[in-house]
């Protein structure tokens, strides 16, 4: 009877040291190592990639996307829809998840699709109604866009609903509205595209693309100087 209490004592002594060490190991050491070498090696991107104004007050993260909308008429109705300030690059549409989600303005609380087919009417009619917008926005006294002209992610969204970039076209497209909105010459706005114009990752991986978040910024400071 001894020896067996004995042995469950022993037993029971030996898990305890075993899970004392494995959580100072894997619960304290681990964990601070990996920080320590992520903000070490990767500072950007261990806090999230932030993106900081020109006074350095941090105004988002370069992966996910932002509206760019003029202040609701009426705060309290719900059922306002949000009209895009225009003297800014627009961002991809938003609302992935549809109308009575969560996320239907880059809201972090879910992200998703659609999971529509391409011939349903529900997306036909949003996709119709978002070109329309887009050639209306976008077409100024002396620049005509075309319902072809329109890019494709300019009227739909990605599939997490939260692509912060859009592709070199759609803010080619955007130019003439935003310099005129700003009262800037179109040049200078062609040169803020060129230069936020990011290439394929390695040469060969994804599309070139533009960061909307990034190129507002920058476009803040050209309209201040």
């Amino acid at each position: 009877m001894n020896n067996s209490v004995g042995n469950t004592a022993r037993l029971l002594w030996a898990g305890l040291r075993a899970l004392l060490v494995l959580t100072v190991v894997c619960g304290v050491l681990y964990p601070l190592a990996v920080t320590g070498f992520a903000q070490a090696a990767f500072g950007d991107k261990a806090n999230g990639s932030e993106i900081k104004d020109g006074s350095g007050r941090v105004v988002g993260s370069s992966l996910i996307g932002q509206t760019y909308d003029l202040p609701k008429q009426n705060p309290d109705d719900p059922e306002e829809a949000a009209r895009p300030d225009l003297k800014w690059f627009q961002p991809r549409p938003s609302n992935g998840l549809g109308s009575n989600s969560v996320n239907t303005r880059y809201s972090l609380i879910l992200s998703g699709a659609t999971n529509k087919a391409g011939d349903n009417p529900d997306l036909v009619k949003l996709v119709e109604d978002a070109k329309a917008a887009v050639v209306a926005d976008n077409t100024t006294a002396s620049y005509t866009v075309k319902p072809e002209d329109v890019p494709a992610e300019a009227v739909t969204s990605s599939g997490s609903g939260l692509d912060p970039d859009i592709s070199p076209a759609y803010a080619e497209l955007q130019v003439h509205r935003v310099a005129e909105q700003n009262k800037l010459d179109v040049a200078q706005v062609e040169k803020l595209v060129a230069d936020h114009t990011t290439g394929r990752t390695l040469g060969f991986m994804g599309e070139p693309r533009v960061n909307v978040l990034e190129i507002n910024i920058a476009l803040k400071a050209l309209t201040k100087s």
